[in-house]
């Protein structure tokens, strides 16, 4: 029971899972109002040295049992009352299985890093560049899947060959609960083998890769559909019933902006800002972009969600905070000082090998000010993804229309006063700051309810409110420096940034 409770209330529940890198977190949530009842979350392990990053997916689902009966136990419901499950994953990982169908080997995560060239060679391949992009809505870079597989038949051959199945993190966990082999257009337009534009995998790209695609799992039309209920062994080990719909599920950011009310049910078109390690902005839309520095994702309801995204964020800002020995929150603006924090190289613009950038320093500048422009640095350059986002999406950046669509704040940053304040000044916009911070597990029980109910997830979602929160209106955009920031980015170009 939960605190002390009596016996449990009868009501209608579903379980959203959000199985990333770090950890397993669920949510049990009452199917009628989106209101959180309990929650549980599991460690996963990441190993791994240099450009590698690794993980036993046999973790996975040990820790995603733990979180679902820590929720369960947690909301003081009965096992009888959850009607309906999703997992949404860490996107692009990397699973072989072989014939018992256990993995041959751990996971390839998103963040290794050791299939770069493989990617490479690959887009070079089938046309280029711009003949990936019209095949898959994305070129191929090391994050993605078939990179990954790519590099596992180079480096190890002898599992590439004994590989029976391959399979998503996400889609690893729906299949242990439901028995079947399922994914869903959102997290399968994250592999550079599926079709966007014909919401199937690509025969020629598979052929490039040397994949069967009888290992592939099926791809549900969305990631509410249902795929089954849950099998013997799942609902033992859950302690749950078998007649729980388990929805197709799919990726993390796709569950986060379905957490959002973002898609066909919902809102379209706009945009959304997640402060993170790294930093990410995304938007549904029913256009399908065509842009190599975008993800040209798939929503996991049937839309699009072309996704940007830059390695320099939080985590930067934070670097700078420390190298000043200052709070992060003790911070100006930075006036004529620009910093272009680009400690891990950037994606966005695409400049791999550069370094962080600081310029317009004098005897009197106010370290907070550095601290500031840091910020500066960082939020312009997620800003400026944005607007390369609308643009590809037909959209202009300038029209009051577009401009006065409020920008959906999300992440850790999202929580802070100075990266707020910051990105409020310099794009102009009214800002939303959701209240949940459990997007990806509540856009999961979104998928999960109307899997159970035939309901649309989007608009379970914004009848439940899971993206609503505190509203700030617009202030006049910053253009001075903004300004002064791209002018700093433009002149030391690939010169002083390669």
């Amino acid at each position: 029971m939960r605190r002390g409770e009596g016996v449990p209330v009868s009501r209608s529940v579903v379980i959203g899972v959000d199985s990333s890198t770090q950890s397993a977190k669920a949510v049990a949530v009452d199917t009628a109002t989106g209101r959180v009842l309990g929650t549980g979350r599991a460690p996963h392990t990441v190993t791994g040295t240099g450009g590698a990053r690794e993980s036993d997916p046999e973790e996975w689902w040990t820790a995603l049992v733990t979180a679902v009966r820590a929720a369960v136990h947690d909301a003081g419901t009965a096992p009888g009352d959850v009607i309906g499950i999703a997992v949404a994953g860490q996107q692009h990982g990397l699973v072989a299985l072989g014939a018992d169908h256990r993995p041959l080997r751990p996971a390839l995560l998103w963040n290794d890093t050791r299939s770069a060239p493989q990617a490479a060679a690959l887009a070079d391949r089938l046309g280029g560049p711009g003949a990936w992009l019209d095949r898959t809505g994305s070129v191929p870079v090391a994050s993605m899947t078939a990179a990954k597989w790519q590099w596992l038949r180079e480096h190890e051959p002898h599992h590439a060959e004994a590989t029976a199945a391959v399979r998503l993190p996400h889609d690893l966990l729906t299949e242990r609960l439901s028995g079947e082999a399922a994914t869903d257009p959102g997290d399968a337009s994250g592999t550079c083998w599926y079709a966007t534009a014909d919401g199937a995998y690509d025969p020629e790209v598979l052929a490039l890769l040397g994949l069967d695609p009888a290992h592939l799992p099926t791809v549900a039309p969305t990631g509410a559909t249902r795929v089954g209920g849950l099998t013997a062994a799942a609902a033992e080990a859950l302690g749950l019933p078998r007649t729980v719909a388990v929805a197709a599920g799919t990726g993390d950011n796709m569950a986060a902006a379905i957490g959002l009310g973002l898609g066909a049910g919902g809102l379209l078109d706009h945009p959304v800002v997640s402060l993170g390690t790294s930093g990410t902005v995304f938007a549904a839309t029913r256009t399908r972009p065509a842009d190599p520095a975008l993800a040209g994702f798939a929503a996991a309801d049937g839309t699009h969600l072309p996704l940007g995204c830059t390695l320099n964020c939080t985590l930067a800002v934070d670097r700078f905070a420390t190298l000043l020995g200052l709070d992060r929150e003790d911070a100006v603006p930075g006036g004529e000082t620009v910093v272009l924090p680009y400690l891990d190289g950037e994606r966005t613009p695409d400049l791999p090998a550069a370094s962080g950038l600081v310029t317009g320093l004098r005897h009197t500048t106010d370290p907070r000010a550095l601290l500031g422009a840091a910020y500066e640095g960082a939020a312009f350059t997620l800003l400026r993804a944005l607007d390369g986002l609308l643009i590809a999406c037909g959209l202009d950046p300038a029209d009051p229309a577009v401009r006065d669509r409020p920008l959906r704040l999300i992440g850790g940053g999202a929580r802070g006063r100075t990266w707020t304040e910051t990105v409020r000044r310099l794009s102009g916009r009214p800002l939303v700051l959701p209240a949940a911070t459990e997007l990806v597990a509540l856009g999961a029980a979104a998928l999960a309810a109307a899997a159970a109910t035939g309901q649309n997830p989007v608009t379970l979602a914004t009848a439940w409110g899971t993206g609503t929160g505190q509203t700030l209106p617009a202030v006049a955009r910053d253009e001075e420096t903004w300004e002064r920031v791209e002018g700093v980015l433009v002149a030391a170009g690939r010169g002083l940034l390669a």
